[in-house]
């Protein structure tokens, strides 16, 4: 345990240490605790754990070397591996990975008298967001795991609660944390990155929940409805959300980013200029180019932008009928358009204007909106 023995230390109490070392971060348990985890090794609920780690496996894009080692060794021969690059027996170790950096680790404790819950969490959502439901990546078959599509990003919790827990309060834990979790991409708007539906998580979410075993009258509930869910929600969606603030530099203000708003609907910013130009005159375009942030973050525009998506999520999802999709949605046209060109008072023109805009076809009208909105900014 040399290795660790010397590393930074981040939160000690008299249940657990925190600690991180290089792409390590580590939690030891210091007493004996019923652990439920999602670790290959020593997974599911065990009682003779005595570390808890969450390390850097690999880096977020294109790191075929780390996939070939993993491949190789195969993922109980990876616990293995890394367990003896920390000096631990790997028996007494539930484990997780994920492309996330250590440093950008968010750790936040809420408590109520004496009950304490501490969410250490790491999070990357931007190359493997998903909402439940989602078509799948992978397949599992008798000969083995088949490749679907590439993944990048997890969301990886160590939840520990300094009180101990009947085993189904414990296992009722997993869902108020989950909950938890999918509410703070709720409150970024995080959408999948395989269907027009907002993320619940990512396809490889981790996470490691431990309880002391004699700590008091074993807890019974950790519903929302009883104190400790509520805490448990509180630490896992606070720190969920300060760790995608570091991970991918998520937080409320850079949300309002037009592709944010509507990039599930078509509207990306990979092709918006290239989408756009045909609709401007070569001046315009020029001059949306060199002052794009000033559309794309503008505020008016933004709740716009959020409100065409939320319109056509009703739409898709059958709350309003087909009969009024069209007008609905033009509506809506109209109030970006007029949001990007600050003068309300053409709403009924540009509401006019837009009467070709299809629900059917978001992206097209979307970049009809604003190209009217622009055109007529400074006429």
């Amino acid at each position: 345990m040399a290795t660790v023995s010397q590393a930074e230390e981040l939160l000690t109490t008299p249940e657990f240490c925190l600690r991180r070392t290089g792409r390590f971060l580590v939690a030891e348990l210091l007493e004996p605790h019923r652990v439920l985890s999602t670790s290959v090794r020593n997974g599911g609920q065990t009682e003779h754990l005595r570390f808890l780690l969450n390390h850097q496996s690999c880096e977020g894009a294109d790191h075929r070397e780390r996939q070939t080692l993993m491949t190789e060794t195969g993922l109980d021969g990876y616990h293995d591996r890394i367990c003896k690059e920390l000096e631990f027996d790997p028996h007494l170790v539930a484990s997780m990975g994920t492309a996330a950096n250590m440093n950008y680790a968010a750790r936040t404790q809420a408590s109520d008298g004496p009950l304490i819950v501490t969410a250490i969490v790491t999070a990357g959502v931007q190359g493997n967001a998903a909402c439940a439901g989602d078509s799948a990546a992978w397949r599992e078959t008798e000969k083995g795991w088949e490749k679907v599509a590439v993944l990048n990003g997890t969301i990886n919790t160590i939840l520990l609660i300094n009180h101990s827990l009947t085993e189904g309060a414990l296992a009722r834990a997993i869902v108020t944390m989950t909950e938890a979790k999918s509410a703070a991409l709720q409150q970024l708007a995080i959408r999948s990155l395989y269907s027009e539906n907002f993320a619940t998580g990512t396809g490889t979410d981790q996470y490691c929940i431990a309880a002391p075993l004699a700590k008091g009258k074993p807890l019974t509930s950790t519903s929302p409805h009883a104190k400790l869910g509520e805490l448990i929600g509180v630490a896992v969606r606070d720190a969920t959300l300060e760790a995608l603030r570091w991970q991918n530099g998520l937080e409320p203000s850079t949300t309002r980013l037009l592709f944010h708003a509507l990039g599930r609907y078509g509207v990306t910013e990979k092709t918006f200029l290239a989408d756009i130009a045909p609709l401007l005159s070569e001046r315009e375009f020029e001059l949306l180019q060199k002052n794009l942030n000033s559309v794309v973050y503008e505020p008016r525009v933004a709740a716009a932008a959020f409100g065409m998506a939320a319109v056509l999520d009703r739409i898709r999802y059958g709350t309003l009928p087909g009969s009024v999709a069209h007008d609905v949605f033009r509506q809506y046209a109209a109030a970006l358009a007029t949001s990007l060109a600050a003068k309300p008072n053409c709403w009924v023109d540009f509401f006019n204007q837009l009467s070709n805009v299809d629900p059917e076809n978001p992206a097209q009208a979307i970049l009809s909106a604003i190209a009217l909105g622009w055109s007529n900014k400074w006429r």
